[in-house]
């Protein structure tokens, strides 16, 4: 495998990072996973936008959004695989063993791996943690990830794949690593960004492919939802089967099929929307 690392590929057992590089010792990066199908990165343009409102969240500076092209082209061309998890990291750079950063500038790693096709339903579950909608990162795609490992470590020993947050006023606000939409008699609806959720990118576009509604609701909407759905890089559009001990019978539900669809046709149609 080979990735890049500030500047040019290198082979996977070349790429070393400082052990005082900030996105190690503080967390201080942030980072975006982006869809590429046959070598084709899917909304790269949506990701770096995302990629420097991050950064800028941060107070790094903005990343070069050429290089970091010019990085994924190369990366793609030289790992080929039919799915990939494109990773692009951005880091503070070298700097003290402090939160203050160094001078040395920031660190750009992009890497791929090989992924597989998502199951078209998956279980989640609820968990007694929250997300703080009024934070400094709130709404940053940040590598401070701890959280959600936890979480998702729940969630897989209760048998699903994702694990779903509350916001710290009990509203219902996105996953680990995924954003999440119900439908109410027969209306899509999914909570707004004030609710703390990250700005995802497969959200966007479902909203605006399907007219979902983006709507402050509350946890226990997920006892009472006639369907449930999450979007992600990786997953498009999944139905849920079951949210902890509910199953949801017939999953994909009608609307939630037409929304797979809909995504499905327009993302093949335009790689860059």
């Amino acid at each position: 495998m080979k990735i890049w690392l500030d500047g040019g590929l290198r082979e996977a057992e070349e790429a070393r990072v400082s052990v005082f590089d900030h996105g190690l010792t503080v967390g201080d990066g942030v980072f975006e996973t982006v869809k590429a199908t046959e070598g084709r990165p899917f909304a790269l343009t949506r990701h770096l936008d995302r990629l420097s409102r991050s950064a800028r969240g941060l107070g790094l500076p903005d990343p070069d959004h050429d290089e970091v092209r010019r990085a994924c082209e190369a990366v793609l061309a030289a790992n080929p695989v039919p799915l990939g998890r494109l990773r692009i990291t951005y880091t503070g750079g070298h700097g003290p063993l402090g939160s203050d950063r160094g001078d040395r500038g920031p660190t750009l790693l992009v890497a791929v791996g090989e992924s597989g096709r998502r199951a078209d339903t998956t279980a989640v579950i609820t968990v007694p943690w929250t997300r703080n909608e009024r934070g400094a990162v709130t709404g940053l795609k940040t590598t401070s990830y701890a959280e959600n490992v936890v979480a998702l470590a729940r969630a897989r020993q209760h048998g699903g794949s994702e694990a779903l947050f509350a916001n710290t006023v009990g509203r219902l606000c996105e996953g680990t690593g995924s954003n999440v939409f119900v439908v109410l008699d027969g209306e899509i609806h999914t909570p707004p960004l004030a609710s703390g959720c990250l700005d995802g990118i497969t959200r966007a576009l479902a909203v605006e492919w399907t007219g979902a509604k983006e709507t402050d609701l509350p946890l226990d909407v997920l006892e009472r939802a006639d369907e449930v759905f999450l979007t992600s890089t990786l997953r498009d559009v999944q139905a849920v089967h079951r949210v902890d001990d509910r199953e949801l019978p017939g999953a994909p539900g009608p609307v939630t099929a037409k929304a797979m669809r809909i995504f499905d046709e327009r993302s093949g149609h335009d790689l860059d929307p």
